[in-house]
């Protein structure tokens, strides 16, 4: 139905992104913890959020999973999960001087950027990594080649860079970041550094790419966009930044339907409704039917990709359950 159509019914719709929810690297380090409570028992320790998410976090420690902030709080010997953020090598170090036994639960597309940063300080390039400052993907990436990288943290902070030599220079970025910020944050830097390199291929995350432009071309038709994830989820942040740039009159991120102020939806006609890529798809069917419950029944879902990406658990992990089976 066009927006024209549901002002003359005077129907309310919602409008439902896809894709949205769980990219494939969260699905892999929430899928390694729980394998890693099944195989070894629980506690399982996990450093950092596994992904930003409340609920998740919430339900994982139900089953036995403890956050700590850092390897020191593991007690010596025991399993400890990195996030799907990274680390920085150091952080492996020390779970080694600990005799923990480390998971690596990184989503490879983040250990892809490493990759890139561990080449390019090799080859002695300096690396403008775009990103937020302390958000843990940066720290751990900046962490590969401290002494190369410098963070650039949205496009203000172009005009600040100093580099060693102009000719020798590449940009890295944050994979959770806004597609169109990144790359007015690059234009930004080529003017003061027109020699400046680009990764070889793209370091935003397919998913983050893909949630971004479902909300851009439903956000113009939206009275108000609810975007379903945490506030320490850069990509769930970011997409409420793109709603409204797209056109969105209103947009508001909530962990749960119950956050819904019920002032948002006053003389609403069109709710855009997406989720983070932390974010379980049980939390969406739950904001659906509050919305259903005032008014909002009618359910358009629009898609503009299809993904079918997965990724295979982390290989020690493999490794341990290869093992569990033929014992068994």
């Amino acid at each position: 139905m066009s927006e024209a159509e549901a002002t003359r019914t005077g129907s309310k719709r919602v409008l439902l992104a896809k894709p949205r929810g769980y990219c494939a690297g969260v699905d892999r380090a929430v899928q390694t913890v729980e394998e890693a409570l099944k195989l070894y028992g629980a506690p399982i320790y996990v450093r950092k959020q596994i992904v930003h998410n409340r609920h998740v976090v919430r339900t994982l420690e139900a089953k036995g999973a403890i956050f700590v902030e850092e390897n020191e709080e593991v007690p010596e010997g025991a399993t400890v999960v990195f996030s799907a953020h990274g680390v920085a090598p150091e952080v492996h170090e020390q779970a080694r001087a600990r005799l923990l036994k480390s998971i690596d639960a990184t989503c490879p597309l983040v250990t892809k950027v490493h990759q890139e940063a561990k080449r390019f300080a090799a080859q002695d390039y300096d690396i403008l990594l775009i990103g937020h400052e302390g958000h843990e993907e940066v720290v751990g990436t900046s962490g590969e080649a401290p002494e190369h990288i410098q963070l650039v943290d949205g496009p203000e902070d172009a005009d600040q860079v100093t580099v060693r030599d102009p000719d020798k220079v590449v940009w890295l970025s944050q994979t959770t970041l806004s597609v169109d910020e990144t790359l007015e944050t690059v234009a930004r830097l080529k003017k003061r550094l027109p020699l400046l390199q680009s990764p070889p291929s793209d370091d935003i995350c397919y998913a983050t790419s893909n949630r971004q432009h479902v909300v851009k071309q439903i956000a113009p038709d939206c009275d108000v966009m609810i975007v379903v994830g945490s506030t320490n989820s850069s990509n769930s942040v970011r997409l409420v930044e793109v709603a409204l740039d797209a056109g969105a009159r209103a947009g508001h991120l909530v962990d749960f339907a119950r956050e819904i102020d019920d002032a948002w939806l006053d003389g609403a006609r069109t709710v855009g409704l997406t989720s983070g890529a932390s974010v379980p798809e049980e939390l969406v069917q739950e904001v659906l039917a509050h919305l259903a419950a005032r008014g909002f029944t009618d359910v358009e879902e629009v898609v503009t990709a299809d993904e079918r990406l997965t990724f295979s658990l982390p290989q020690e992990l493999k490794r341990d359950m290869r093992a569990a089976a033929a014992h068994g």
